[in-house]
């Protein structure tokens, strides 16, 4: 499907918020998996069932209460100071072991790939959460065009270094550009999503536009925004959070109750818009769908 422009769009064709919410509810109702809920019909039920329970957060929520730390570090930063970040043209450099490597245009990169909508939980390590409706394509299928080697058993994702735009990357708060990165296995899974838009309109600035990672069952610094590179490698990447602090912080990230934060607890979340909390469900609620890439893993020790 092909992936339009934001000057491409017309007004009449943004799908209001209210619109949105109900046509998952019409859908939900008929039996259609609330995993695809727009474009031009529902996709292959990949989600859970409290994504049809679930009332979406707002888009003023979404869109104001971010971590972006090239922006700031306060959740009200973003939204401020990162409206004049330009976003086109742009470029991901693909390397490392893989048959295809090149510099691609952001739209060639996503053109020849379907379009979803997923609603997904996404959850913070500082144990908030939001429900949001994502847009964006599987990224299994990409890799799969991009056709790695063999020996490929890791994709890192590297953040644009910017610090004329992104004024948080002029301090040494953490070692830029981001880097995150994830098992090939993790990376190829179907609900893994590289994301481009929410609520049907194109990802804000705020929110990791062009172009960012949405891994569903992973805490939300997993979701490495506006990458400007992926790189196939036989070697397990260091992400910048835990080489930040690798005493809080490790490589997998997955959400789990029974592993708390040294300084908070993860068995309980607060969902952003609500007072009361929560409990947090294991793999983020994913544990059907996920579980077994873990199987025979410590998950205490591959935190």
């Amino acid at each position: 499907m092909l992936i339009k422009k934001p000057d491409d769009i017309k007004a009449s064709e943004i799908t209001p918020e209210d619109a949105y919410l109900n046509r998952r509810e019409f859908l939900a109702a008929a039996g259609v998996a609330a995993a695809g809920v727009m474009g031009t019909g529902p996709s292959a039920l990949i989600g859970r069932p409290f994504l049809q329970e679930e009332k979406p957060n707002t888009w003023e929520e979404i869109t104001t209460y971010n971590n972006y730390y090239e922006f700031g570090t306060g959740k009200e930063d973003p939204s401020q100071n990162a409206g004049a970040f330009k976003t086109k043209p742009w470029t991901v450099k693909v390397d490392g072991l893989v048959k295809k490597p090149a510099d691609y245009h952001l739209e060639d990169l996503l053109k020849p790939n379907k379009l979803e909508d997923r609603v997904y939980r996404f959850r913070c390590v500082e144990a908030w959460s939001m429900v949001i409706p994502w847009q964006g394509v599987p990224l299994g299928e990409m890799i799969k065009r991009l056709d790695p080697l063999p020996s490929a058993k890791y994709v890192q994702f590297t953040t644009i270094l910017a610090p004329d735009q992104m004024f948080g990357q002029r301090s040494r708060i953490l070692d830029w550009p981001y880097v995150e990165g994830l098992r090939m296995d993790e990376a190829t899974h179907p609900l893994t999503l590289m994301v481009t838009g929410l609520y049907g309109k194109t990802l804000p600035n705020q929110n990791g536009a062009p172009f960012r990672l949405i891994v569903p069952w992973k805490y939300g610094f997993k979701g490495v925004k506006a990458i400007v590179r992926m790189t196939f490698t036989d070697k397990q990447p260091l992400n910048t959070w835990q080489r930040t602090n690798p005493d809080e912080y490790g490589f997998f990230a997955n959400v789990n109750p029974e592993v708390d934060h040294p300084r908070w607890t993860q068995a309980s979340e607060r969902r952003i818009g609500q007072f009361r909390r929560q409990k947090t469900l294991m793999f983020n609620g994913y544990a059907q769908q996920v579980a077994s890439l873990y199987a025979g893993m410590d998950l205490r020790k591959n935190f």
